[in-house]
């Protein structure tokens, strides 16, 4: 009788360690098979307008800030950025989460070196309710940048969650002004880069009234530029490509805006971005630049404030 109650034992036994190990193997393969799904971070600049600036599908921002070591950007900076966030957005819960990066390494950087980066060092993605965005801020300078002339790329766009600063040439270019800070230069940036993220302009928010201008293209014709032709707006497309406040012109090329298939929907001017940041400065006002009501009426009518 005992021997039949030790088997009996023994096989429940046997069966109890055979069942838990099923188990704890079940939930490593679950969470193997677990992954982020990053194709909603992977689309063009514009293509997350309507979600960046409602709340029908996101009601939390998650901004990641890559930067070199060194080459974080200002507190000041960062604070107005969340307030233009929060202005033109829905969105009231913004979370801002810091990740220190060592250098690339790199003399100047080409646009598919910046997406290879992000590739590299980027781990916030859309998760829920939360929309994820990257910026890096970067210690090197963009391909073919002319500090001289202020022909610099201060940030671009690339993706639709996505964007770099050139924290570098941002410092650069501040430095040859007295009253202009570095918070000045890196907000207007930040800010004007993200107006292509709301989708300005005719970038994933459609035009209310035509305000678009236009510049000459990689073929020699006049095109639509996604920036805004209303004197004083954030988005003008003079602080793209240099123009009156620079005196200077900088017209775009094919290589500016494709390389190895990655488009980027502007690149930053230094120049006219510090031109027109003095005039302000010496005209008693603060140094920073607002969305036009064009590209706000746009804005609202995409379901932003």
């Amino acid at each position: 009788m005992m021997n039949i109650f030790k088997r009996l034992l023994l096989v429940l036994l046997i069966a109890f360690t055979i069942s838990c190990s099923k188990s704890a193997s079940g939930s490593d393969d679950e969470a193997t098979s677990t992954t982020v799904d990053k194709k909603a971070n992977l689309l063009a600049a514009g293509d997350s307008a309507n979600d960046i600036l409602s709340t029908d599908n996101f009601d939390k921002i998650l901004i990641e800030i890559g930067y070199v070591t060194g080459f974080k950007p200002t507190t000041s900076a960062m604070t107005q950025f969340t307030d233009y966030l929060r202005q033109h957005t829905f969105k009231e819960d913004i979370e801002i989460i810091y990740n220190e990066l060592p250098s690339p390494a790199e003399d100047e950087l080409t646009l598919k070196e910046i997406s290879d980066l992000e590739t590299k060092n980027r781990t916030a993605f859309n998760t829920g309710s939360t929309l994820a965005i990257y910026i890096y801020f970067a210690d090197s300078p963009a391909e073919g940048d002319d500090l001289e002339d202020g022909l610099v790329t201060l940030g671009a766009v690339f993706q639709n969650t996505s964007m770099i600063i050139h924290e570098v040439t941002v410092r650069k270019l501040a430095a040859r002004s007295f009253s202009i800070s570095d918070a000045d230069v890196e907000t207007t940036t930040l800010n004007h880069e993200f107006g292509h993220l709301f989708g300005l302009v005719n970038l994933g928010t459609d035009m209310v009234n035509d305000h678009q201008s236009e510049s000459e293209n990689s073929d020699g014709e006049m095109a639509g530029d996604n920036h805004c032709n209303q004197n004083g707006c954030l988005m003008r497309s003079e602080l793209q490509f240099g123009g009156p406040v620079s005196g200077k012109s900088h017209q775009a090329t094919s290589k500016e805006l494709y390389e190895d298939g990655i488009k980027s929907a502007c690149t930053l001017s230094g120049n006219t971005v510090l031109g027109l940041l003095q005039q302000k400065s010496a005209k008693g006002s603060a140094a920073t630049v607002e969305l036009d009501p064009e590209c706000i009426l746009d804005i609202r009518a995409n379901g932003g404030r």
